[in-house]
């Protein structure tokens, strides 16, 4: 009587958390990325910064006189005071100590993404020897938020990875081991908000199966997108994401339509390994904005790699109980786990048709 009682909590658990999934399955990979390329050129710094339309939106509220959670060109220009005292004021750049004079040139929204743009420029009283970066704007954007700074100085390029933690870099002090770090919290946070992701491997491990098949259908996925991951960062092959997002939202639908078929796992990695590979070029997605130096990649190839298993292995080691318990309940696996499909399909398509 306990375990009966144990597996229908754990079963409206699930059912719970798949009725959920509608108001973030839309959000997949929210964790907020901005990007800023700056170039010091004698006593001034010159900088490109772009940053997502729903990031800029929250922000800046303010401009946002529809309330749409978008800035389009309109709010943009009439928003450009308010712009520029945000953006400057969010981003202090030191000279050996001493403050650089900032101002924004230019800001922009771009079409193809829906993103915007800021040109900004700092004028520091001396050429600077030590140069320092801080961004308390971070504080005002999305908990997770990572800006990929890259500051050519000398011709040369530095990168790093700023974060609400870890806000201020100092030019010349980054490091491989910086860098990793910054990498592996990365890859983590990517796959905890990346909801696509989640519902696929719920749909994958629903229909249970024994230990050994539900880890070679985990293995499989985990090689195929360790696979297309690294192609995709090296540069050897990255296919438009205006293909693979659809295709992710369309394997999401299979494995709930397969579910209605499939009695256990011990085949199932037929399936996840292909599907695996379309979900690796997903992934790369963090890493392609960042642009990081080629010396730099195969670190945070790695390290970003290594965070987005670390936290697929987390989220299973508390679903997967979960399923177990709840499979052993009657009612679950038979009605249980079709209501749960279903609800998988459903969310398959809708993601498949919004990204289209």
């Amino acid at each position: 009587m306990t375990r009966f009682v144990a597996g229908r909590r754990a079963a409206a658990f699930a059912i719970a958390f798949a009725a959920l999934a509608p108001a973030r399955a839309a959000l997949a990979h929210t964790v907020g990325v901005s990007s800023g390329e700056y170039r010091l050129d004698g006593t001034v710094l010159h900088g490109d910064i772009g940053m997502a339309n729903r990031e800029l939106a929250r922000l800046l509220p303010a401009i946002d006189t529809n309330h749409d959670g978008a800035i389009d060109p309109e709010e943009l220009a009439a928003g450009r005071d308010t712009i520029a005292r945000t953006v400057i004021g969010g981003i202090a750049v030191q000279a050996d100590g001493a403050a650089c004079a900032g101002a924004l040139d230019r800001a922009w929204v771009t079409e193809e993404d829906g993103g915007a743009v800021f040109q900004v420029r700092y004028r520091c009283a001396a050429v600077p020897g030590r140069l320092t970066i801080a961004m308390p704007m971070l504080v005002g954007l999305t908990p997770g938020h990572h800006h990929m700074a890259r500051v050519f100085r000398a011709g040369k390029p530095e990168v790093a990875v700023l974060d609400r933690a870890h806000a201020t870099w100092t030019v010349g002090g980054s490091s491989n081991a910086g860098i990793a770090w910054s990498m592996l919290k990365l890859g983590v946070a990517h796959i905890l908000t990346g909801w696509d992701h989640l519902l696929f491997l719920l749909g994958l491990i629903l229909v249970g199966g024994r230990r050994r098949a539900l880890v070679g259908v985990i293995t499989a996925f985990t090689l195929a997108h360790s696979i297309t991951l690294a192609l995709a960062a090296l540069g050897a092959f990255a296919p438009s994401p205006r293909l693979v997002e659809p295709a992710i939202a369309l394997s999401i639908a299979y494995v709930g339509v397969e579910n209605f078929f499939v009695r256990d796992a011990s085949r199932r990695w037929r399936v996840t390994f292909p599907f695996g590979l379309v979900h690796g070029f997903g992934f790369a997605g963090a890493l392609r904005e960042i642009a990081l130096p080629r010396a730099q990649v195969p670190v945070a190839l790695v390290t970003f790699n290594l965070g987005v298993e670390i936290g697929q292995l987390a989220v299973l080691a508390v679903a997967l109980p979960l399923v177990i318990t709840a499979r052993r309940a009657p009612w679950f696996g038979d009605k249980g786990v079709k209501v749960l499909s279903a609800v998988i399909v459903v969310l398959g398509v809708i993601l498949f048709v919004t990204r289209l």
